[in-house]
């Protein structure tokens, strides 16, 4: 298959004051086309910088970031924008919705500053909002959704665009069980229908459960191999 995600000897640190502080140790990590993987590790391990590294966010101090077909890490920041407009989606813990602005409108967003024209607008969050099962709650505002449908909602304006990798930071962090294992399943589908290569973070192995893969990482140190969990039955959704 083809390679979505292709990360080589990785080294990332910062600077805290006079300090430099290590995060990512010499990380490599190979990820095929529709995989979902799922990152695991304690707080502070250094994951969300492997994920900001992913979506384009940040940039590595050495090593090879390779995604969607392009490496990233030797774009401009300019350039590196324009590639994370066509190539990734953003899910986060919080929704990040627009309080006043129906769930329709929310997905539209990303792309009122494409050139896409209105019809096609609307055919894109169409298909969106009918991808993620809301297509009958389009136009309510997210007041007057529950928690896991706001979920849904943020992954359908991250999909909206159609990018070839969705990264997930906590995505069902915020959510009961019930409405976590409906987002997850969700995710899996995706990825198993050929939608989106998956990356996403979580500290709930449950959660983890539902990628086809799983690196650990402690103290910026990939600490396990690549797994395969067993898959869970996929709902209808």
């Amino acid at each position: 298959m083809e390679q979505e995600l292709f990360i080589d000897d990785v080294v990332k640190s910062y600077r805290r004051g006079r300090d430099t502080v290590p995060v990512l140790d010499h990380v490599s990590v190979v990820l095929e086309r529709f995989e979902f993987l799922a990152v695991t590790g304690p707080s502070g391990s250094g994951k969300t910088t492997l994920l900001n590294l992913i979506g384009g966010l940040d940039t590595p101090d050495s090593g090879i970031v390779r995604v969607a077909g392009e490496r990233i890490d030797t774009m401009s920041n300019a350039a590196r924008a324009r590639w994370r407009a066509r190539s990734v989606g953003f899910v986060f813990q919080f929704y990040n919705l627009i309080p006043a602005l129906s769930a329709w409108r929310n997905v539209e967003l990303p792309l009122l500053t494409t050139t896409l024209t209105a019809a096609e607008r609307k055919r894109h969050v169409d298909a969106a909002m009918t991808l993620v099962g809301l297509a009958d709650r389009a136009r309510h505002v997210p007041a007057e959704l529950s928690g896991g449908q706001q979920q849904r909602v943020a992954i359908a304006r991250a999909l909206v665009a159609d990018p070839r990798v969705l990264v997930c930071d906590e995505p069902t962090g915020d959510l009961d069980r019930a409405s976590a294992d409906a987002v997850l399943e969700l995710l899996a589908t995706l990825a198993a229908s050929g939608r989106s290569t998956i990356v996403m973070v979580t500290h709930d192995p449950r959660a983890a459960g539902y990628a086809t893969r799983e690196i650990h990482i402690d103290k910026g140190v990939v600490m396990q191999p690549q797994v395969t969990p067993a898959q869970p039955a996929l709902a209808n959704v």
